[in-house]
């Protein structure tokens, strides 16, 4: 019996060097060396201290889609990778986990997700996963633990509250994406201004009047990034009239 639970756990932790290995062969020296600079990972970047070795994402995924299967035990020996691409194929295969679970399993997903945040620590990691994790949980729940988030004064903890209202956006709700912009407006960083920008836009794919209301209330105070990411997809002519505030 000790020698079959040994073999069973030296598998487990071989699938996770396989990962490994296999990213590793992935690699791309010129990207090693260009990721770091645009991930802003040098002192005093919002990444400081994150390491590269230089995959693409579709190429994360494609190995991240092998591993479907990845117990809990592995992945979040991957999600506390200091390698950002070992992160990422973790949070691929939670999201693709996530959407073909039973609602036991996708209880279990979402918990994991919020217990290990503090590994959600890029802004990509954020934007594959929040809304396909916890975004799709809460969609039918209470969703206060996103003000919750977007109140901690953590940068990546209250991107992934504005984030994870895209699975809202998408399915015609709007409300939370609105009320969580209204608390990030006087926000410092323009990673949150742009992807309060961003949704906000979604918005407007969906109902440009809905997104007008928002923004006629707000434009004026609205970080200048935020509200250019919010306009992008109005005529230049409306763009203007926003960005000398003559609405």
């Amino acid at each position: 019996m000790y020698i079959m639970g040994c073999t069973i756990m030296n598998r487990r932790l071989s699938m996770v060097n396989n990962i490994m290995k296999e990213l590793q062969a992935l690699s791309d020296p010129e990207k090693a060396e260009f990721l770091p600079r645009f991930f802003k990972t040098l002192p005093g970047g919002y990444a400081e201290g994150d390491i590269f070795i230089g995959v693409t994402v579709p190429k994360i995924r494609s190995v991240a889609k092998k591993y479907h299967a990845l117990p809990f035990t592995q992945i979040r020996q991957l999600l506390r990778s200091p390698i950002h691409e070992h992160r990422l194929a973790a949070l691929l295969i939670l999201a693709d986990r996530f959407g073909s679970s039973d609602e036991a399993a996708k209880e279990r997903i979402a918990e994991f997700y919020l217990h290990n945040l503090n590994y959600v620590n890029n802004w990509d990691l954020v934007d594959l996963s929040a809304d396909k994790v916890l975004g799709a949980y809460l969609f039918s729940r209470d969703r206060s633990i996103l003000y919750s988030l977007c109140k901690t004064g953590h940068l990546w903890s209250q991107r992934v509250a504005i984030i994870s209202t895209f699975f809202f956006i998408r399915r015609g709700q709007f409300e939370d994406t609105f009320r969580i912009a209204g608390h990030l407006l006087g926000h410092k960083h323009d990673l949150i201004h742009k992807a309060v920008g961003w949704m906000l836009r979604e918005v407007g794919k969906r109902d440009r009047e809905a997104e007008e209301l928002f923004l006629k209330k707000h434009y004026r105070s609205m970080p200048r990034t935020m509200l250019r990411y919010a306009i992008e997809k109005f005529s230049p002519e409306e763009r203007q009239r926003y960005l000398k505030g003559l609405v």
